[in-house]
């Protein structure tokens, strides 16, 4: 029910904190290799959203640019990642009358065509309509079930949608680029698909892609994911709270945060002195020394916060414990020393730093945490992974819809 996708692939990340666009040669067996890399500062993006349309679409322009420079010719089609517009999960059964006669397709079509008309909301656009399990006269587990018999036919469907009014800002921003949106993927989704190996999405994974301005969340179980949300709080927040707590710069507390950050305090930290140039001031020979403990002292509380958000998450959800106590971590924050072992404290899980796999051909430099979700837009594209064509097709109208709009733009621009 999955089909790999050959040939060039188009994946474009638009974070709050960095935009990336990768681009990829499929094999038939939906094998990746990534033939060119651009990514460039993010700009016009707050939380996920864009806000300044003309900011937005200059940093994508760069970003894009670099990568066809790459690969020698002209991007036309790209998949999309989405954390903006509140992202909700919900679950969703489905029954039809079979009459007894042996599953078919016209019998799929039925059935998740109910759960693609299913959107809840006029205001929310749907994104993704995934089927997690189908039963047959009360015997679940099913994973296809054409060729057999029954009277009735279920589904347990995993419905995400977003806000549709950022979803058409993101998609009329990239449209702006003279790009066509080909699929919307939500963001701890394609986190997932990157970091996870067969067995963490089969028994159960809870993923957290710790970006800059948002905090993505997944979990995986029984070969799905089974839902998906997004906290709006990410590392910029810590940046911003460095920023405040020592009166300096945006970009002096962003440095300070990579070379110094920690949410680990040590015995050294009182004798460690950190000079941080102050905010306006513009004699450079009187030296601001703060010691480290100062800054854990700021970082830690800001981590605790977004994990302490995580876990209210995961408690609300009806599946939240089907993720075990396994959890990935992933995302440009998740780097920041410390995260992984505050994370196992508040959620009581066992953590690991994740990165993009089985994906051939990135650099060192784009191989790391932040790059996860676009290496899994990737990964998406090529499998469709988990979502059956029926399904695929409910996403390309809901795309075609809005993309109806991007076309008008790109025409009109």
């Amino acid at each position: 029910m999955t089909k790999p996708r050959s040939g060039m692939l188009t994946a474009l990340d638009i974070g709050t904190s960095k935009i990336a666009c990768l681009v990829a040669q499929s094999g038939s067996l939906g094998d990746v290799r990534v033939l060119g890399v651009g990514h460039h500062a993010s700009r016009g993006v707050r939380g996920g959203a864009i806000v300044n349309m003309d900011a937005a679409e200059s940093a994508i322009l760069t970003a894009v640019s670099a990568a066809e420079e790459r690969v020698g010719e002209r991007l036309h089609g790209v998949v999309i990642n989405v954390s903006a517009g509140h992202p909700a999960s919900r679950n969703l059964s489905v029954e039809v009358e079979i009459d007894g006669h042996e599953v078919g397709d016209a019998d799929l079509r039925r059935i998740y065509g109910q759960g693609l008309e299913t959107n809840g909301h006029a205001e929310r656009e749907l994104i993704h309509c995934i089927p997690v399990s189908h039963h047959i006269d009360g015997s679940g587990g099913i994973k296809d079930p054409r060729g057999m018999y029954g009277q009735r036919l279920s589904v347990d469907m995993h419905l995400v949608s977003a806000e549709a009014a950022a979803l058409r800002n993101m998609i009329t921003c990239v449209a702006r680029c003279h790009l066509d949106v080909e699929d919307v993927v939500v963001s701890p989704y394609a986190a997932g698909l990157a970091c996870l190996v067969e067995d963490e999405i089969d028994l159960g994974a809870t993923v957290v892609d710790l970006g800059g301005g948002t905090t993505n969340v997944a979990v995986f179980y029984g070969g799905q994911v089974v839902h998906a949300e997004v906290v709006q709080i990410g590392g910029e927040h810590v940046t911003r709270d460095i920023a405040r707590g020592l009166t300096t710069s945006l970009v002096h507390a962003e440095r300070i945060k990579v070379l110094y950050g920690s949410a680990l305090p040590s015995p050294s930290d009182e004798h460690a002195l950190i000079d941080v140039p102050l905010v306006g001031e513009e004699d450079r020979n009187q030296p601001n020394h703060v010691p480290k403990s100062l800054i854990v002292g700021i970082i830690r509380p800001r981590l605790e916060e977004i994990f302490e958000q995580v876990k209210s998450c995961l408690d609300a959800s009806p599946v939240g414990k089907l993720a075990g106590r396994r959890m990935v971590l992933t995302g440009g924050a998740s780097q920041l020393t410390g995260a992984q072992e505050v994370a196992a404290l508040i959620l009581n899980k066992k953590v690991r730093l994740g990165r993009p796999m089985s994906i051939n051909g990135l650099a060192d430099a784009v191989s790391g945490p932040a790059f996860s979700t676009a290496a899994g837009l990737l990964r998406f594209a090529a499998q469709r992974r988990g979502e059956t064509d029926i399904a695929i097709r409910g996403t390309a109208e809901r795309t075609g819809r809005l993309g109806r709009l991007g076309q008008w733009l790109k025409v009109s621009v």
